[in-house]
């Protein structure tokens, strides 16, 4: 539907990368952009079409895929297309259809451009220097997770045919200085070879040098999309043990990944800690390495890397050393009796931890469990919580983890639970709800929840009464506002005068966002994209559900800040600040963040879960 003047000013002000211009920019973009329309399946551009400009979402969904259909990828309401032909040679690379209903704001190829020239932070969100921009360093700690390999891959790798000899390819690579070659066949990637398969399967195995590729080369390889990020790709080179990742676009073979083209990007070290961890065979290796996590996090803050990406990248690391000792437990005491699934919960759950963390954790058992097999569960669970305690993740003050009988049963009784906190949602079963509602599978028979989880969506976005019990708990830990544009610092003990920007910063909006899910029925576990899909599914209006965010991303930048502020001193990090520490101008905006919050709160009270 068309939008009125101050709606299109709205939307400029408030989504990205329109929101880095100034005032008096936006306004005249706002005024001067194209407002189109689109119904469901109409096409918006064709591929090799030229580009009549760059496209944001006002309202509806579109989908990008390549010209013989493969989707790429589903954008909504503020995100932007367009953008990568027009950086390029004004072409589409692909093409774009509406999803569903759709309004669209069109700004002409040669104001983007221009935009591009003499706007930095319009240039930065493409990942693009302008003139004014080189001599800003990119924030070197966020490259892994926010690069896509399209961008650092080699495109139009070396290939060769699958009937092409050893001897043959070994020239190639020896021309070429390459040390992996592509099979191909009629443009699509049937193998790979590289110069150790060569030593290997032919020299070493006496073959002659006629032998073709097709006897020799590791077929179907795994391979990823131009649109994978790094840290996916180096996680996959690290989980199969291997250093060459061909790079696939449908059914097109677009380049190829090497190890050493991350190394040569990566500022990041949590990959390289995930790989130390997978090489470790004793509890006291896996705690060196575990001992490199804070200076890791204080290298992450210093590079400028987002803070949910470091929390991301922090996480990983624990995730790594949690498999890391289920799969020493499994060795241990042998294979489990029947199949289970061991979850995480709280920040490792939410894939939110910093440089502080317990473990909260539990397992799903097969039904086919009896009580004696758990015997061996219990020497499992201590086992692998044990380690994570000798690690530096203490154990949970209130024993949410598989140690607790409690917590480690089959899955009709897990069933039980959910439904018994649904129905009967007093004060303790709502704080066990919110607890296990951050539940994230690690590693197990992973169909042991899927079934769970949906059903726990379902009956709990069905009961009215549940929900408001939830609300009731949204509004538990409240922002830390005082009177006269104070804050409410703690009062006694030992971080007195100080504000817990856990409890009383990012706790308040993560309850908030656990229930924009409830009341959604939305999947996401983790904070931010909670946020981003209640957002997109309505349940926040766009100009609140920006304001929260930026709200949670200002508190959390603060938290981690502070956190790698007091490892650099050497200290044990904490959540607790004293805002003497802070600028005048910071601590306005950490109370404006506050106020945000606040505000959200007072609608989920009121039964408004939209702000506008």
């Amino acid at each position: 539907m068309p939008l009125d003047r101050d709606a299109r000013r709205r939307f400029f002000a408030t989504h990205h990368p329109f929101a880095t211009l100034d005032e008096a920019t936006r306004a005249a973009l706002a005024d001067q952009a194209e407002t189109l329309q689109r119904a469901p399946g109409e096409a918006i551009y064709t591929t090799g079409e030229r580009l009549a400009g760059f496209y944001a979402i006002a309202e509806g969904s579109v989908e990008v895929s390549t010209a013989s259909g493969d989707l790429i990828s589903r954008l909504h309401a503020g995100e932007c297309f367009g953008e990568r032909g027009l950086l390029v040679d004004g072409i589409a690379p692909y093409d774009a259809r509406a999803a569903a209903a759709a309004t669209l704001f069109l700004l002409p190829a040669a104001e983007f451009r221009a935009l591009m020239r003499r706007e930095p932070g319009f240039a930065q969100f493409f990942g693009r220097r302008t003139d004014e921009t080189a001599a800003v360093p990119r924030p070197a700690g966020a490259d892994l997770a926010t690069l896509r390999i399209g961008e650092i891959m080699t495109a139009a790798p070396i290939t060769a045919a699958p009937d092409d000899s050893a001897a043959e390819t070994a020239r190639t690579m020896r021309d070429h200085g390459i040390s992996c070659v592509l099979v191909a066949e009629g443009g699509r990637l049937v193998g790979l070879v590289t110069a150790s398969d060569l030593a290997s399967r032919v020299l070493a195995a006496e073959r002659p040098g006629d032998t073709p590729l097709r006897e020799i080369m590791t077929g179907d390889p795994v391979s990823l999309s131009p649109e994978a990020i790094g840290l996916d790709a180096m996680a996959v080179m690290i989980e199969h043990g291997i250093g060459h990742l061909p790079v696939v676009e449908g059914a097109r073979l677009a380049g190829i990944l090497t190890r050493t083209d991350l190394l040569l990007r990566q500022a990041l070290s949590s990959p390289m800690l995930v790989g130390e961890i997978g090489r470790k065979t004793d509890l006291a290796g896996l705690r060196e390495v575990i001992a490199k996590v804070p200076d890791l996090l204080a290298q992450l803050v210093g590079a400028g890397a987002a803070p949910h990406v470091i929390c991301r990248l922090i996480t990983d690391v624990t995730d790594a050393l949690t498999r890391k000792l289920i799969a020493m437990a499994e060795i241990e005491f042998g294979a489990p009796p029947v199949p289970y699934l061991w979850l995480v919960c709280g920040s490792q759950g939410r894939q939110e931890q910093t440089g502080v963390s317990d473990q909260d954790n539990c397992m799903i058992l097969s039904d086919e469990a009896t009580p004696e097999h758990d015997v061996w569960f219990a020497a499992f669970a201590k086992f692998v919580s044990d380690g994570l305690d000798a690690c530096g993740f203490y154990y949970c003050p209130g024993e949410m983890m598989a140690t607790n009988p409690k917590w480690r049963q089959p899955l009709a009784t897990w069933q039980r639970y959910f439904r018994g906190w649904i129905d009967t949602p007093d004060p303790m079963a709502r704080m066990l709800a919110s607890v296990m509602f951050d539940l994230r599978p690690i590693a197990g028979d992973m169909t042991l929840f899927d079934g769970l989880h949906a059903e726990t969506l379902r009956r709990a976005r069905a009961n009215s009464i549940f929900i408001a019990h939830m609300v009731a708990n949204s509004l538990t830990h409240q922002p830390p506002l005082g009177l006269f544009r104070g804050f409410a610092l703690v009062r006694s003990g030992e971080h007195k005068d100080s504000l817990d920007l856990k409890l009383n910063g990012v706790v308040p909006i993560t309850d908030l966002a656990r229930l924009y899910a409830l009341i959604g029925g939305l999947t996401e576990v983790n904070t931010r994209a909670r946020l981003i899909a209640a957002r997109e599914a309505g349940l926040v209006s766009d100009a609140g559900g920006a304001e929260l965010l930026d709200a949670y991303d200002m508190i959390a930048e603060t938290r981690l800040q502070h956190q790698a502020e007091q490892i650099r001193r050497g200290a044990r990090p904490d959540n607790f600040m004293a805002p003497a520490r802070l600028s005048d101008l910071e601590r306005t905006h950490l109370r404006n963040a506050f106020i945000v919050v606040k505000t959200m709160q007072a609608a989920a009270a009121q039964g408004r879960h939209t702000v506008v």
